[in-house]
């Protein structure tokens, strides 16, 4: 009897790790990589005419629900309770104001130009849905790089704590890997019932895939680095001595090596040109009046007619009524609203968990381009903030902002550091990165999802309610429909937000399809 694909690829990552159980899946045909595009919204235009909708929240979720609504013809209204558009998705600048809920306050002060995403940053290859509007609404993009192998992972406890080049870790640990599943397969160590031409051509994979020498050893490779570059003359290549397999086989020293391998994590990454922010700008622009800013919600009920929201603006109480209403607001931010949500949707909602996501974003001269070759991508440590995240934008400038720390401080002793010991700690992280470099970083400023006002919360930590929690918030209560990441299995990414805005849109379609159609039959009956 012959093995089966899926016990080879089990034995395979037995005996040769991840990489090599990755590589054989792709080889294989088993690893899709292609993005879906979004269904289209079963309503033709024109259908939403004499239909009310309100929206609550401006981000890329309440955005793309007014978008869409707009054009099947409904009367829309946005309410969103900063004086800007975008929601978690804005970008900070020169003179921008990043305010806390408890009133702290820090005004940016870099130079003209630069500027760093403190929402999200990067647009995946397989986000067809975020990337379709980007085209629709003429938002130019270029490429984010999200992975550079000259990048560089740091472990206190590996290799003397001295970092590591990325090529050279994937490299070496490919090159280790390969020797010894090359010995298995010609052992007959992975299984008796693998085929002799199964065994050569994986064989002959190893070899390129190590790659190894003739004699199926791995002695380096100008993969891994360079200890002298080729040059003119006599000058020739010679590859660095590899890392033995025991730094390699640290478990802490991979953590973070193989995130760029998740499907939507692949090159090619994406930006808008000049900040992420522009999609939200260009969403207002197409919006126009529909965009109520300075408006923040106060209560939410529900009416024989379908729906009643009260919010401020200009100082004053006000009210709009609808058929219809999409909440598109964080969950930490509802759950403050006093509200008619039905008891399962209000117990989701209420014992819900907002992640805590946070970045300190400096200002520096490029050192990471101009002494180590480094453009764009991620270094990451072990200990203190990580990631190190290096500017895409803006590449050969003598300056630029790069972050010092992206991670979630919910429940971390980080969280309780004061703001100075917080820069304290991204400092030495870079200091641990690049040695003598700490002193370069300056004007930092530090974003913390879940002290921001009108976010309180980064991405959704947990949903209450137990485990069908999220089956509940994405089916409609009466009138109200929600959008966001938090109502998708996209969480954390606008893909997601844009993707559950297009179903609440739908839903609501279909309601009023079949609410017109019912009045028809009615109309004819009476008739």
């Amino acid at each position: 009897m012959g093995i089966s694909r899926r016990d080879f690829l089990m034995r395979v990552g037995q005996a040769g790790g991840y990489g090599a159980a990755f590589a054989t899946m792709q080889s294989l045909g088993l690893m899709p990589m292609k993005g879906a595009l979004a269904e289209p919204i079963q309503a033709m235009a024109g259908s939403g005419t004499g239909v009310k909708v309100v929206v609550l929240g401006g981000g890329i979720g309440g955005l793309v629900s007014a978008y869409e609504l707009k054009k099947l013809g409904y009367e829309v209204t946005v309410l969103e309770a900063r004086e800007r558009p975008g929601g978690r998705n804005w970008t900070g600048r020169d003179g921008t104001v990043v305010e806390f809920v408890d009133g702290t306050k820090q005004k940016i002060s870099w130079e003209d130009g630069n500027y760093q995403n403190l929402g999200p940053a990067r647009l995946p290859s397989t986000h067809w849905t975020m990337l379709g509007y980007c085209r629709e609404l003429g938002v130019p993009l270029e490429v984010e790089i999200n992975t550079s192998r000259s990048t560089l992972l740091q472990n206190d406890k590996a290799n003397g704590g001295m970092p590591v080049p990325q090529r050279k870790a994937i490299n070496d640990t490919r090159g280790h890997v390969s020797e010894l599943l090359s010995k298995c397969v010609a052992q007959g160590a992975l299984d008796a019932d693998v085929s002799k031409e199964d065994r050569e051509r994986m064989t002959a994979f190893l070899k390129i895939y190590g790659p190894l020498d003739a004699q199926g050893k791995y002695v380096g490779s100008d993969r891994a680095g360079l200890k002298t570059a080729p040059g003119a003359g006599g000058q020739m290549a010679v590859p660095e001595a590899p890392l033995d397999m025991r730094v390699l086989l640290d478990e802490d020293f991979w953590e973070d090596l193989f995130v760029e391998e998740d499907w939507d994590w692949q090159a090619t990454m994406m930006q808008p040109v000049g900040g992420m922010d522009r999609i939200p700008y260009a969403f207002a622009k197409s919006l126009g009046p529909i965009v109520q800013y300075s408006s923040p919600v106060t209560e939410i009920r529900k009416t024989a007619k379908g729906v009643r929201v009260s919010y401020t603006q200009d100082g004053s109480s006000r009210q709009v009524e609808a058929s219809y209403c999409i909440i598109a607001l964080p969950f930490s931010m509802l759950k403050k609203i006093p509200n008619d949500l039905s008891p399962s949707f209000k117990k989701v909602v209420e014992e819900s968990k907002m992640g805590g996501g946070y970045k300190i974003a400096w200002e520096s001269r490029r050192f990471w381009e101009q002494d180590y070759n480094i453009y764009g991508g991620l270094s990451y440590l072990m200990e203190g903030p990580s990631p190190i995240w290096y500017p895409s934008s803006r590449l050969m400038h003598p300056t630029g902002i790069v972050v010092s720390g992206y991670d979630d401080e919910v429940d971390k002793p980080f969280y309780k550091l004061t703001m100075q010991e917080k820069f304290d700690a991204s400092r030495a992280s870079m200091e641990k990165i690049h040695p003598g470099h700490g002193k370069e970083l300056k004007n930092p400023v530090f974003c913390g999802w879940r002290r921001v006002k009108w976010n309180e919360g980064s991405w959704i930590g947990s949903y209450g309610g137990g485990p069908s929690g999220y089956d509940v918030i994405i089916q409609a209560d009466g009138p109200l429909y929600f959008a966001g990441d938090t109502a998708s299995h996209v969480v954390g990414w606008q893909e997601g937000a844009a993707l559950s805005a297009r179903r609440a849109v739908g839903m609501i379609s279909e309601k009023v399809r079949m609410a017109k159609m019912s009045g028809a039959a009615d109309g004819a009956v009476m008739s």
